[in-house]
């Protein structure tokens, strides 16, 4: 009895502290929501409570002032994915399911990119760019976040693909597959989740990113997500209601994106396949 008792305590604690941590966790994106609501004069006379009547309106002036920002965010995220899961994917398969010369080689070089900090290519890839003449285009944008995440997800796609059975890919060839068939047809269906995973951890670089495109980007109309904001919270800096009302519709799609998309994130993430033990 002792035992149980003491066990059910432990559980009790943790419950609780995983309680703790959830609220303390969401506190700031409900005093968001809750501000949202409000005018000025309701902030004032009540900082944390909810008032009445609540001010839906503040969302439409947010989202007007938001949505450009946006576009674009969906518009980089969208194509930087693109590129990067059909580079890496070829990558890590053919890097986890074929020999040839030097492939150590290329996969260590893969690896001590990983190695580089951001900062050390700021300036060099500034100066690329803007020889180029790509500043203040969606392409200065895309290049950078592509490159670093074929980096990242060539060596996830490479060491999920090496989780899979070989038996797989050998029946395949049996029955007369080529390495055409055996990526598009075995690889891509059973690296869902690794790619799903690389999919979110973009989309997660490109809305979160500021400096860059800070440094990159002086047209208003090409502004990413991070950046918009910057210059929104100059604009309603004194109304604190729309001001609100936009950070919540900003963060509004990676909160969905991760809620419902946990599970597959995880399921990249710890690698495996369905069913392969």
């Amino acid at each position: 009895m002792t035992t149980i008792q003491s066990r059910r305590s432990r559980q009790i604690g943790l419950k609780t502290i995983l309680i703790v941590l959830a609220v303390v966790s969401l506190a700031p994106y409900l005093f968001m929501v809750v501000t949202s609501l409000k005018t000025n004069q309701q902030f004032a006379d009540s900082f944390w409570q909810i008032s009445f009547p609540p001010h839906f309106e503040n969302y439409s002036v947010a989202w007007n002032q938001v949505a450009p920002y946006l576009f674009n965010t969906a518009i980089v995220a969208g194509i930087s994915i693109v590129l990067i899961l059909v580079i890496a994917s070829i990558s890590g398969f053919v890097l986890a399911r074929y020999r040839f010369g030097g492939k150590r080689v290329i996969f260590g070089a893969v690896l001590v990119l990983m190695m580089v900090p951001g900062l050390a290519n700021l300036i060099p890839l500034f100066i690329l760019m803007k020889n180029l003449g790509l500043l203040n285009t969606y392409i200065v944008l895309v290049v950078p976040y592509t490159a670093g995440g074929v980096v990242l997800g060539t060596i996830l796609i490479r060491n999920f693909v090496e989780g899979i059975p070989q038996a797989i890919f050998d029946a395949a060839r049996i029955d007369g597959a080529g390495g055409a068939r055996l990526y598009r047809s075995i690889m891509l269906p059973l690296s869902l989740p690794v790619l799903g995973t690389i999919a979110l951890l973009t989309v997660s670089e490109v809305w979160n990113d500021f400096f860059w495109p800070l440094l990159v980007i002086s047209d208003n109309s090409l502004r990413t997500v991070s950046v918009g904001l910057q210059f929104f919270q100059g604009q309603n800096v004194t109304d604190y209601g729309p001001l609100m009302a936009g950070y919540l519709i900003a963060s509004l799609p990676l909160v969905l994106l991760f809620t419902f998309l946990s599970k597959y994130f995880l399921a990249g993430v710890q690698g495996g396949v369905p069913g392969a033990h």
